[in-house]
């Protein structure tokens, strides 16, 4: 049943019921929201990114007052954010350790790790001209070499380093999800 209310404080009264219920429809869609952002950022966790100074400090806590857990010393290395407070990110490395960055040491362009073939003899992983396993081999790249990701699709990715610029197979790769695409 709906009752009509008339003058001033009535449809004040109605226009904030109806704010209000539009709003908890947006809250429960965004709740439910597998892709929703999270924390202060506004974006998804967990996500790549990759440190952008020379000297990062990894603390075991988010502030400055934490001590210093350890020290990563090569630009570009990729981290993974898996949790947000303030302006600091809880990362974590290819070795599975995790501590506290401030956000302003990281960045969003995209690098990975090479990863070595789980069952392979030596731990080379070949380059290819092209998203085929097929295609020509450009390069054999080591476990451990850091790469530039230009794109991936199709659980292939585009790479590129020094010296070299590529296709390799995704799983290959630390420093992208399986089916991601990135471009």
């Amino acid at each position: 049943m709906v009752q009509m209310v008339t003058g001033r404080r009535g449809r004040s009264g109605a226009r904030l019921a109806f704010v209000f219920a539009v709003l908890s429809v947006a809250a429960a869609t965004a709740a439910e929201s597998p892709s929703a952002p999270n924390g202060p950022s506004g974006l998804p966790l967990p996500r790549f990114v990759s440190l952008k100074a020379e000297r990062v400090n990894v603390r075991s806590g988010p502030t400055k007052d934490n001590d210093v857990s350890w020290v990563y010393t090569r630009v570009g290395l990729p981290v993974e954010i898996i949790a947000e407070y303030d302006n600091w990110r809880r990362i974590r490395d290819w070795e599975g350790s995790e501590g506290w960055v401030l956000h302003s040491l990281l960045s969003g362009r995209r690098t990975a790790l090479i990863s070595a073939p789980a069952k392979a003899a030596d731990d080379f992983v070949p380059l290819h001209a092209s998203a085929d396993d097929t295609s020509a081999i450009t390069a054999r790249l080591q476990a451990g070499v850091l790469a530039i990701v230009k794109r991936c699709g199709g659980n292939w990715c585009r790479i590129s380093g020094e010296g070299f610029d590529g296709w390799i197979e995704e799983e290959r790769l630390w420093g992208v999800y399986p089916g991601e695409t990135v471009d």
